[in-house]
């Protein structure tokens, strides 16, 4: 692979004054195919990714580091959001919009019959909205994680480890393929020129006996 650095997606990301998380998945744009922002969560607080711009991330020696304090990186823009899916129906049978949701009280539902509820009211019901939280991606780009499926021209053959990407102008040289794949516990650099596209899987123009034929490639620790 040269001199591109690796995207181990579960790497641990450092800022400048201390870690800040581990990288959960990449962001690429998949017609210049280059990367553009790394999903960066603290281990055990799924939901508060940041999303963080690559022109952050200072290249070297394998290891992930930003350019910013884990202040400023708590001010970028989340890497999720929250919709919350109408018409989900109650319990009870009744839409959203025949339901009044009140304010949860450990007093119980004493007194109900004067506050003209419709629909069947009950004091302390949860909302029943479903939240539903989506990954926020830039226009026209694709998010790759790890654990993806890696599509040979006859069959599945793997899943995404990462990705290598020239720190010079964050193109993308590699898909790294998941240790533990068919030929035993190597870890494969396939090149970005043999990937047909990016969705519903890293989709490839080799064949399984190609990818067999790639030499392993050796990642330094992060």
């Amino acid at each position: 692979m040269g001199e591109a650095q690796p995207f181990v997606i579960g790497s641990e990301v450092t800022c400048s004054d201390g870690v800040c998380g581990e990288l959960r998945r990449v962001v690429v744009d998949p017609i210049a195919r280059s990367l553009t922002h790394l999903v960066v969560e603290e281990k055990h607080r799924q939901g508060l990714g940041r999303l963080v711009p690559i022109q952050l991330v200072s290249s070297g020696n394998g290891a992930i580091t930003l350019t910013c304090t884990t202040a400023q990186f708590n001010a970028l823009e989340r890497a999720e959001e929250t919709h919350f899916m109408a018409g989900a129906g109650s319990p009870w049978g009744y839409n959203e919009n025949q339901v009044l949701t009140q304010p949860y009280s450990a007093l119980g539902v004493a007194g109900l019959g004067g506050l003209g509820g419709v629909g069947g009211l009950a004091t302390g019901m949860a909302g029943t909205r479903t939240p539903i939280v989506v990954d926020r991606v830039p226009a026209g780009e694709v998010e790759v994680r790890r654990g993806e499926s890696v599509i040979a021209t006859d069959g599945p053959i793997g899943k995404v480890a990462g990705l290598a990407v020239d720190p010079t102008d964050h193109y993308v040289t590699h898909v790294l393929l998941d240790e533990g794949h068919l030929w035993g516990k190597k870890t494969v650099a396939i090149p970005i020129g043999a990937v047909k596209r990016i969705e519903g899987g890293v989709h490839l123009d080799l064949s399984k006996d190609d990818v067999r034929d790639l030499p392993p490639v050796q990642l330094a620790e992060a």
